[in-house]
């Protein structure tokens, strides 16, 4: 889709929020609680704005009647329902278009990254990257990934043949813990089309053909039973993807993004 007819969401030019944090939920019943008070006593010990936007991508359990107990109690968390299942990517995209923080960070529902990850994803932005991605594949001394043996290989073949077709040079464009500024991940979003799992690998191909400084970010992850990703099937779904990703993308350049800014800048 060429760029003059993307329709892109703007950036905000000031925001009283430092953080808006999005998880897509899908019957997350069992596991979205643990995460949401997590998530929320991590912020309030460092003292940030926050808001935490839970998608409710049309569950069928309970999901939305717990979040929104906890809303009543928590001001910051705010309710986007999707009455029918339309999936991960679309999800996360409404939510991070939604966003009125300064930096968007999405998160898994399952809460496999501890939300105290969050400071080492910081850290890049602080010094100049537009996108950091946490990563189980990056080595560091003090993190530690947990697990299955046939989930972590797969995954690793998964990976080496995205780098071979469209984004060479990040371990793992599946981590469900990315942080953006609020114009990088608005300027994505807005371009981004997946509606399945394939999301994060088209995200990150936009911000390489974009020139966006993407950093990524060894992790603690621990897997968590209840994943609705099937290695098999949905992996073979996101290699038809990349393709469709490098035709659907050709016209965005560098030139996309420095024009985003200057636009939004002169609104």
């Amino acid at each position: 889709m060429p760029w003059q007819k993307t329709k892109l969401n703007p950036p905000l030019a000031d925001s009283l929020l430092d953080l808006s944090v999005v998880i897509p939920a899908y019957n997350e019943r069992w596991r979205i609680l643990g995460t949401l008070l997590e998530m929320i006593e991590y912020l309030e010990k460092i003292s940030v704005r926050y808001e935490v936007i839970v998608v409710d991508d049309g569950s069928s359990d309970e999901t939305q009647e717990l979040v929104g107990r906890l809303a009543r109690l928590r001001p910051q968390i705010r309710i986007i329902r999707h009455e029918t299942n339309r999936g991960k990517g679309h999800a996360v995209r409404s939510g991070v278009l939604a966003a009125q923080g300064k930096r968007v960070l999405f998160a898994d529902a399952d809460g496999a990254t501890p939300a105290a990850e969050l400071h080492r994803l910081s850290q890049a932005l602080d010094q100049g990257a537009d996108v950091a991605i946490g990563s189980r594949a990056v080595f560091a001394e003090d993190v530690r990934v947990s697990t299955w043996f046939h989930r972590k290989y797969l995954g690793r073949f998964f990976n080496l043949i995205v780098n071979i077709l469209i984004i060479p040079g990040i371990a793992d464009t599946q981590c469900g813990f990315k942080l953006f500024t609020n114009s990088a991940g608005k300027f994505l979003f807005s371009f981004s089309r997946s509606e399945g799992f394939s999301f994060d690998v088209e995200i990150l191909y936009l911000a390489k053909r974009a020139g966006l400084s993407v950093r990524e970010i060894p992790v603690n992850w621990t897997n968590i039973p209840g994943s609705k990703v099937n290695v098999i099937i949905d992996g073979l779904k996101m290699l038809r993807d990349i393709i469709i990703f490098r035709l659907r993308h050709r016209s965005v350049t560098e030139d996309s993004y420095r024009k985003y800014l200057s636009e939004a800048a002169a609104v």
